[in-house]
């Protein structure tokens, strides 16, 4: 009996310490541990950023990187972010970027800090250089409830099929509400994804509240700056992200359609299109659609298609034109369409006109707004203009394979029928550049 209590004492004396580096009266642990980890592609070649959150400061942003036996240290920084509602609840972001990353190599890592780390997560890193074919699934409109897509999304991630994800934007349905713990759900929501590949992102409409300070707060993108406009290089494609918000929140200021027209012509004009000869340009509402309700797009012309409203200026259709923009894909409709390559809504004939897609002359639209979310399911008119190819409103979610330097796979995914392909189509551009030369050339 005494041996009893001797052990009972000891045991309980060896307990008692702090385990790891938390010093004695540390917050408690769920104040402290990570959270909503997720991934971004960094601003140069091999490296990758990672973002998560705590509730409270920790004073250290650390994420371990674990490669054949050893371990890696990457350290960052962290800032406080209060949401804008009536609570007026914060939450500390943190930011480490992962350097000299090995290509095409799988990582395991964690993050935190001496008060707390998160699960042992695993990451894949993008194949250096351009000669490859990346494989990216993208979507638009997923919100915690209703995230039909999201699943087979999660699946698909899990067995190595996508190198990278794009949201075009409305996240959470809002990221805002119940003074941001919506949000907060969402990102623990997208974590088995996000924490695997590169999770790229653009604002939309549902993220507007408090000047989109949400969504600045919560996505890390290459470049950004907080201006909500980017771009990057995957393999053989330059991808570039723009907010469509700038033309409708005109109350937060003139400024941003400005310096996103200015910054938006610049880098589309620096492309090397013997490097990266495609481009593919998203956002989140689209310059064309077919759908039935009272949107833009409908019954109104779309601001980021012709320009703000009387004035017609820092419209980005002609500018698609002059670089040669070769897919744009946009969401907010709760559905997928495909057009036709389409210019001032007009047709513009391919070289073969039984073959659209291949070589064609203007930039080809594709819509995927229809992830799943509590809104549900957005309709489309009877009208079906002669630029519209293919309509559905299945929840689901595209697959973007691009097989080198002059096919890309475009694929729609129906959740709805179990993860079936309703729609496939392969663009092929042999002649990339603008299309406005081509018209000079009389190739048309």
């Amino acid at each position: 009996m005494t041996k009893l209590v001797l052990l009972l004492v000891l045991v309980s004396h060896v307990t008692s310490y702090p385990t790891g580096d938390a010093p004695i009266g540390s917050p408690p642990l769920d104040q402290v541990q990570p959270r909503h980890v997720h991934l971004a592609l960094g601003e140069t070649p091999h490296t990758m950023s990672v973002t998560w959150s705590t509730v409270d400061r920790t004073m250290e942003s650390i994420a371990l990187l674990y490669d054949e036996g050893q371990e890696e240290q990457c350290t960052g920084s962290a800032t406080q972010f209060v949401d804008g509602g009536e609570k007026h609840l914060s939450q500390w972001i943190h930011k480490v970027v992962m350097t000299k990353l090995k290509g095409n190599h799988t990582y395991r890592y964690r993050v935190g800090s001496g008060l707390g780390w998160s699960d042992v997560l695993e990451m894949k890193t993008l194949p250096s250089g351009e000669n490859w074919s990346p494989r990216l699934a993208v979507f638009g409109d997923m919100g915690n409830e209703n995230a039909v897509s999201l699943p087979l999304i999660q699946r698909e991630v899990g067995e190595g099929v996508y190198d990278a994800v794009i949201h075009v934007g409305d996240m959470a349905y809002d990221m805002a509400e119940d003074n941001g713990e919506r949000g907060d759900i969402f990102m623990e929501q997208i974590e088995p994804i996000a924490s695997m590949v590169p999770y790229m992102t653009c604002p939309g409409n549902h993220e507007y509240h408090y000047n989109f300070s949400n969504y600045k707060a919560r996505f890390n993108m290459p470049g950004d700056n907080r201006n909500m406009f980017f771009s990057f290089n995957i393999g053989p494609v330059h991808f570039v992200s723009v907010s469509t918000e700038f033309y409708y929140f005109l109350n937060y200021g003139l400024k941003p359609v400005i310096a996103q027209y200015t910054w938006l012509e610049k880098d589309l004009a620096s492309v090397d299109r013997s490097k990266h000869p495609w481009i593919v340009l998203f956002g989140h509402r689209p310059m064309y659609c077919t759908n039935d309700d009272r949107d833009d797009c409908t019954r109104f012309e779309t601001r980021t298609r012709t320009g703000l409203p009387l004035i017609k200026w820092w419209g980005l259709e002609q500018l698609l034109m002059d670089y040669g923009v070769d897919l744009a894909l946009w969401a907010h409709e709760h559905s997928y369409e495909r057009l036709l390559p389409t210019f001032n809504r007009t047709v513009v004939p391919s070289p073969d006109m039984l073959h659209p897609y291949t070589d064609p002359l203007a930039p080809v639209h594709i819509t995927t707004g229809s992830a799943g979310c509590r809104e549900k399911h957005d309709g489309f008119s009877p009208n079906h203009p002669d630029w519209s190819a293919f309509r559905s409103t299945d929840y689901g979610y595209t697959r973007l394979q691009v097989d080198n330097a002059t096919h890309i796979r475009v694929q729609q995914v129906s959740a709805e029928k179990d993860g079936a392909v309703i729609d496939d189509v392969w663009l092929v551009q042999h002649n990339h550049g603008s299309f406005n030369k081509k018209f000079v050339n009389n190739e048309l």
